[in-house]
């Protein structure tokens, strides 16, 4: 075994073995407001973890919101939460859309704009590509996990943002694009998961190039290990992470928080930017995930 090697398990070893902080789940909200009124978001993948905070945060600041995901009943289970809320009456939908079926986009972008209208909206100027899968890991990937991740991750997102780049310049619309990457795209890439994030990280800069002259302003935000349901367990009580800088996950409400004033007015400037909240996950560590192969 080489010198690094050993270097490399011995700072594992150091680090699995510190004890545990506990860090309290202290969600901070946003107080309702109107940065997004007269607004109307789509949010691909938003029934649950990041997806379903920034709807409910988009929705807190006056927004028409259209949710996505693949699975029906999920879809509904998550609108009649949104829907608890007086505050969202009539302006929270959902439109059955799968990220990895290309011929479906327009259909769904049509059914997504009856949405808007019945909600009061007049046109849609709100894109957030959040949908997402994880896989295709080496040195066991085999073609189908790489396609699936390649095919909803990125396939999906390049022609969705093409899609709704043509809708806005051609309805005169200033509006936003903003893509979920994430921490992955900063590490080595031994997985179809990092590629695809890699992949949306070089795509946030060619969208944003290509469509600012005409007021579109796009972007991208890229969590680390955030406390959602797939990565913390113990309902999400404690969220001490001791792989990441900060000692805990990310709050999947911080990052709705950011997405909000990325498409807000406040976030006009910013073009072509990767926000990254990570915790220092992958900014300031040298080797925080292992990459044996």
């Amino acid at each position: 075994m080489s010198l690094k090697s050993k270097l490399k398990r011995a700072i594992r070893f150091i680090l699995s073995n510190i004890p545990a902080r506990k860090y309290d789940v202290r969600i901070v909200n946003l107080a309702p407001n109107e940065l997004l009124k007269g607004r109307a978001a789509l949010i691909t993948g938003g029934t649950s973890g990041i997806g379903y905070c920034m709807a409910e945060t988009f929705l807190r600041s006056g927004a028409i919101v259209v949710i996505t995901s693949r699975n029906k009943d999920r879809l509904n289970k998550s609108l009649s939460e949104l829907n608890k809320s007086n505050l969202y009456s009539n302006r929270v939908f959902g439109v059955v859309m799968d990220n990895a079926n290309i011929s479906s986009f327009q259909g769904c972008l049509d059914k997504v704009l009856d949405c808007v209208k019945t909600g009061g909206g007049t046109y849609l100027d709100i894109l957030v590509n959040n949908a997402g899968v994880i896989g295709g890991n080496m040195p066991n990937a085999c073609e189908k996990d790489y396609d699936t991740v390649l095919d909803t991750n990125l396939k999906g997102v390049f022609f969705l943002s093409q899609l709704m780049g043509k809708y806005m310049k051609e309805n005169k619309i200033e509006g936003n694009i903003l893509n979920v990457a994430s921490s992955s795209s900063l590490r080595p890439a031994d997985s179809a998961y990092s590629i695809s994030k890699w992949g949306v990280r070089g795509l946030t800069l060619g969208l944003a190039k290509s469509l600012v002259s005409y007021g579109i302003t796009v972007n991208g935000i890229a969590p680390g290990p955030t406390a959602t349901s797939m990565l913390v367990k113990d309902n999400l009580k404690y969220i001490t992470n001791n792989s990441s800088p900060i000692g805990r996950y990310i709050l999947p409400e911080e990052i709705a928080n950011m997405a909000l004033f990325l498409v807000s007015s406040l976030g006009k400037t910013i073009i072509g930017d990767i926000i990254y909240m990570t915790g220092g996950a992958a900014t300031i560590t040298y080797d925080d995930v292992n990459c044996s192969f």
